[in-house]
């Protein structure tokens, strides 16, 4: 066996019975069933990835020794800590990251500070908030490496926050130089759009703003999204989460064309992230899979070079690279 091929069955073996421990230390509840976690062997990507690539949407689960898994979550990922996250992106060629802190974490946001401080420079974060956090905890935070939080209206994952909550909190860190991240449906996309119209920072949309392409490329839905980027220049988009997106599977042929409009329609303003571990799918891409759909969507190398350097660069302030 040949150094490569002694390395890539190393490293899934170590992933495989990472994950399986992992399996073993967490505890499902009725309110909170067992979830699958990531697939553990990753193919090497036929697309090699710019020197300084960020994934912008990624997250961590544990290990809950350290970190307990929140009471009030709405579902139990196997583990999936720093290590793996790191061997992830050793095998598919990405050197930095933002990490999400996830709602199985609550409002522990240590999961992510740790991974920053850890990462010489290498890590940014998008942390989890809420009216108890004082002033100087606001502060403490973007201190850590934080540039912005995330507010989720989903119904699985909790549904609709207080929107007077979130309006006091708005007023409260337009001075940090954060941005804001969301992931929303359509429908409380558009219940939404008079306080996006007035936020004072930009924000984002995660995973292609939550569409599902089974409807077309035309329904009013997408269109929505596309006039939104089009006339809001605080508005982002991840082109992340095509599982999530595809009505046909891997390898998400049908994503690519709304992917593609995307960058038509603003390609100073999108981003990509890979959203390992993947919560809450019924089946698991593979993460290689995964990063061969940039050059799909991005045949030029001068927007992909955008996507995966230049725009996250800009708007959450790594160095510059290159």
């Amino acid at each position: 066996m040949d150094r490569r091929r002694f390395l890539t069955a190393s490293t899934a073996a170590m992933v495989s019975a990472s994950a399986s421990a992992a399996r073993a230390q967490v505890t499902p509840t009725e309110k909170a069933p067992l979830i699958l976690g990531p697939d553990p062997n990753t193919h090497e990507p036929r697309f090699k990835a710019p020197a300084g690539s960020i994934d912008t949407h990624t997250h961590v689960f544990g290990p809950v020794s350290k970190y307990p898994y929140a009471a009030e979550r709405t579902y139990t990922p196997p583990e999936a800590p720093l290590e793996m996250f790191k061997a992830l992106h050793a095998k598919i060629g990405v050197e930095r990251a933002v990490l999400v802190n996830a709602t199985v974490h609550g409002r522990d946001n240590r999961p992510v500070i740790d991974a920053i401080a850890a990462s010489n420079g290498a890590y940014k974060g998008i942390g989890t908030i809420d009216e108890k956090f004082t002033d100087r905890e606001l502060e403490d935070l973007a201190r850590g490496g934080l540039m912005g939080c995330r507010f989720i209206f989903i119904a699985r994952l909790g549904g609709m926050p207080d929107l007077g909550e979130f309006d006091r909190l708005m007023d409260r860190i337009k001075g940090l130089g954060w941005v804001v991240d969301f992931y929303v449906d359509a429908k409380a996309l558009e219940l939404m759009a008079p306080r996006l119209a007035k936020l004072p920072m930009p924000y984002i949309l995660d995973h292609m703003g939550a569409l599902g392409v089974a409807d077309g490329i035309d329904h009013p839905n997408f269109q929505k999204l596309i006039a939104l980027l089009k006339s809001d220049e605080k508005c982002w988009i991840k082109l992340s989460g095509p599982e999530r997106a595809s009505a046909a599977g891997a390898p998400y042929d049908d994503v690519v064309p709304f992917a593609k409009k995307f960058i038509e329609t603003a390609p100073d303003r999108l981003l990509w992230g890979s959203d390992w571990p993947h919560p809450n799918l019924k089946v698991m891409p593979n993460d290689g899979d995964l990063i061969d759909l940039v050059p799909r969507f991005a045949p030029e190398e001068a927007t992909r070079r955008k996507l995966l350097v230049e725009n996250p660069e800009r708007l959450f302030k790594f160095p510059k690279i290159g």
